[in-house]
């Protein structure tokens, strides 16, 4: 049986070329549950999968996508019975395990999620890995003894697939977000996606050298590192969290021991990759409820499949906004 999927070969120059193309069902691989695809998001990871970024895919032929949503159609550990709506997302799908830009993947059970009750398989996809990041930030923060009577969070990054869902969610859940961006025409967007307040990225950008400064929020979530993350940290009230969740500027974290022993500030790194099942089941469950952003059809966009690699180039040169859902016809 043939179906089409978004493939990406690397030529005998190096380079890397993304087409969509005609695959045989026999060249998935031998897991249990076979998904016919629905919807797929869009994520960063994505765009350096075919780009030929070898520290995520290391070998092409390979069909990017960390998320997908779609319908069981066989299973082998009875796990999940036929017809079954079902999100799968993170793990290893789309890194070398064929992902979700295609008409059907073929994955473990233990990576299958049952779609959330009151949640629609679009509206799975906008959310996403992005939302299930931004969910796992807040309840790893609230564990910390994060709450909204301490103040303002920042969103660092805000214009993109975390940052805006992280509005969203953190709007939702009863805080305040501040968006921190250097998009000024996207403000009455990011309002829209939930920021109560918005700030330009150099605000939480200090050069200054000082350990610590004057308390300005109550938390964060940082999608951007670096001096950035740095900031963040040095800016942050007593017992406050920032939740570390990307890199887009730096690996490096330049920091003194400061805001730790004197603030009490808890920095928290945020896997979502790897996240146990059931810990992601309860999140995807906020998600579907009490943590589901309000305006959640403005925040994201339906693309045919055609139109990823084009979106993934934009994505690469800092041109994406909010979340882009490839529609698998």
């Amino acid at each position: 049986m043939k179906y089409l999927a978004l493939t990406v070969r690397e030529t005998d120059s190096g380079k890397f070329e993304k087409s969509i193309e005609e695959r045989h069902l026999e060249e998935l691989p031998d897991n249990e549950v076979l998904i016919r695809v629905h919807y797929a998001g869009l994520n960063y990871k994505d765009a350096l999968s075919a780009s030929g970024h070898k520290g995520i895919t290391r070998r092409y032929p390979h069909t990017p996508g960390v998320d997908a949503a779609g319908v069981v159609m066989s299973d082998r550990s009875a796990t999940f019975a036929e017809g079954s709506r079902v999100i799968c997302t993170s793990y290893d799908l789309g890194m070398n395990t064929p992902g979700g830009f295609a008409q059907y993947i073929r994955v473990p059970a233990a990576w299958v999620l049952p779609l959330p009750q009151d949640m629609g398989l679009y509206e799975s996809m906008v959310m996403g890995t992005a939302a299930f990041t931004a969910g796992l930030a807040l309840w790893k923060m609230e564990r910390c003894g994060q709450h909204p009577g301490m103040g303002k969070i920042v969103v660092s990054g805000a214009s993109g697939g975390v940052g805006s869902m992280a509005l969203g969610v953190l709007s939702r859940a009863g805080y305040y977000p501040v968006a921190a961006t250097g998009k000024s025409e996207l403000n009455d967007w990011l309002k829209l996606c939930g920021a109560q307040d918005i700030i330009r990225r150099e605000e939480i950008d200090d050069t200054s050298g000082k350990p610590l400064l004057s308390s300005r929020w109550a938390g964060a979530i940082d999608n951007i590192g670096g001096n950035t993350l740095s900031t963040l940290l040095k800016g942050c009230t007593k017992e406050g969290c920032v939740a570390s969740v990307g890199l887009v500027a730096s690996a490096d974290l330049n920091s003194s021991v400061y805001p730790f022993i004197l603030n009490g500030v808890n920095l928290l790194g945020v896997d979502s990759a790897e996240c146990a099942m059931e810990l992601r089941a309860k999140i995807w469950q906020k998600l579907a409820w009490e943590w589901k952003p309000v305006n959640l059809e403005a925040m994201g966009r339906k693309v045919k499949l055609e139109a990823i690699p084009q979106l993934m180039e934009d994505m690469l040169r800092g041109q994406a906004r909010g979340r882009i859902v490839a529609e698998i016809v």
